[in-house]
């Protein structure tokens, strides 16, 4: 979707460089070097295409509701949206590259984490607390274009847009795991103390990856929005509720999740193969 994809990237381009951080450390500059180019080559080949087949696709699902067709979408909006599908995965590793290099790989990973929570928060809650309504509702199939408090419920995921999706998972996915997994592999192997407590396989990171993109992200996410949703309905105002809402959790889940010692740091240590 045209509201996420920004962010979706950023949290690519923060996940590959946090894969391949042990590797990184030792790069002279974090855009001279075989991971960014492969983050460059996956985001321009695949993820950014993706993105616009759908906007033509399904223009009404893409803008989460917002366009009814074609003709609503500016050209300009769509020219900014295949730049920034590959300008902020650029940032994201950017980011990630220097936390890495000033001896913060955990900060690395909490930059990948926050930003694929960010990415599912907007389609839980989008700007309005109808996130998951609008990404639940695909008017090919309904037949009629979306209304607030409109949704097909478990129905969406027969759907046109679902099926797509499905396909193009089929294709990105391993295009995002198999580079993941080997750098993660490579990064072990390359240091003596974290080979000797054993260097993980292939299948492991990526399960590691997927819980942790997949699962973890997305509970935090929902519990978000959840928080978000109970402010909503107590104060009667959707301002009041992002603005109570959104540093209240994240300050709970820093305090409660994140910090050091807790239980995502010790999940991301998965992730890098050892102790940061």
């Amino acid at each position: 979707m045209v509201q996420v994809d920004v962010v979706w990237s950023y949290a690519f381009g923060a996940t590959f460089a946090a894969a391949a951080a042990r590797q990184i450390e030792k790069e002279e500059s974090p855009f001279q070097n075989k991971y960014f180019t492969a983050l460059l080559l996956f985001l321009s080949i695949l993820f950014a295409p993706s993105g616009l087949y759908l906007l033509w696709q399904f223009p009404h699902w893409e803008t989460m509701q917002v366009a009814r067709t074609w003709s609503d979408i500016p050209a300009w909006l769509v020219c900014l949206f295949g730049v920034t599908n590959i300008t902020q995965g650029i940032l994201g590793f950017w980011v990630s590259s220097r936390l890495i290099r000033g001896g913060n790989t955990y900060g690395a990973n909490v930059n990948w984490m926050v930003a694929w929570t960010i990415f599912w928060s907007i389609l839980v809650m989008g700007w309005d607390t109808t996130g998951w309504q609008r990404f639940l509702y695909d008017p090919t199939v309904a037949g009629a274009l979306w209304t607030p408090g409109a949704h097909m419920g478990i129905n969406f995921f027969t759907s046109n847009v679902w099926l797509t999706l499905v396909v193009m998972g089929v294709i990105i996915g391993p295009a995002l795991g198999i580079p993941i997994a080997r750098w993660v592999r490579e990064g072990v192997q390359s240091d003596p103390a974290a080979a000797a407590r054993g260097v993980p396989g292939y299948a492991n990171i990526i399960a590691i990856t997927l819980v942790g993109t997949f699962g973890i992200c997305l509970a935090l996410a929902v519990a978000n929005g959840l928080l978000v949703f109970l402010i909503r309905d107590l104060t009667g105002s959707i301002l009041l509720a992002y603005f109570i809402g959104l540093p209240l959790f994240w300050a709970i889940a820093y305090f409660v999740l994140l910090r050091p010692g807790r239980p995502l740091h010790r999940f991301a240590k998965q992730f890098h193969g050892g102790e940061f």
